[in-house]
């Protein structure tokens, strides 16, 4: 038999697969499809869990936006720093909007006060969009973002002490993400100048 081979085969990229079957991923995007559906499984089992059809779109919006804006991010960079970092931030604009609509921050869910809180994920946005996803300056947007949460928690403490507590703990998780960001920021510029 005569061995010819197309040239025009080509052999399936082994690095897409392999990215596509990163147990990290795998595991994050089956724990996000688990969070939508615990509440379908609860339903059925307590009076306490009713959710619509609305509550689920919403929520797989989220979860959804979530995932793809963390392997976004995650993908920008091989730096574990600026990968942890990016998944602390994800996290944290996550969970800020999901306690909003839960219960709300400061009082319940109808509180107009909790709407100062959609001001923190645009702040940390907006400053990473103008720093262009540089770690620095992203580590600068995130420590803005965390003095914005603290005091709209500080004032909000006024209102409801526990909720004011509660939301100051947010302050943290964007203060370890821009600490984060410093030290990814730092450690590529050491390693630049490493190799001048």
């Amino acid at each position: 038999m005569d061995d010819h081979r197309n040239d025009s085969y080509a052999a399936p990229d082994n690095g897409r697969l392999k990215q596509a079957l990163n147990p990290w991923r795998i595991s994050a995007w089956g724990l996000a499809l688990l969070l939508l559906v615990l509440p379908a499984i609860a339903m059925h089992y307590t009076p306490q869990v009713r959710w619509d059809e609305t509550d689920f779109l919403v929520m797989g919006l989220m979860l959804g936006g979530t995932g793809l804006a963390a392997e976004w991010l995650v993908r920008r960079s091989p730096n574990p720093w600026y990968r942890a970092a990016s998944v602390v931030s994800v996290l944290t604009v996550f969970l800020t909007i999901w306690a909003n609509l839960a219960v709300g921050m400061i009082g319940s869910e109808d509180s107009p006060f909790n709407l100062l809180f959609a001001g923190v994920p645009i702040i940390a946005f907006i400053g990473s969009a103008m720093a262009r996803f540089r770690p620095l300056g992203m580590a600068i947007s995130h420590g803005a973002a965390a003095a914005a949460q603290a005091g709209i928690a500080a004032m909000g403490a006024q209102i409801d002490a526990r909720g004011g507590t509660f939301s100051a703990l947010f302050a943290g998780l964007w203060l370890i993400a821009a600490v984060l960001y410093w030290l990814a920021g730092s450690r590529a510029e050491g390693a630049s100048k490493s190799s001048r």
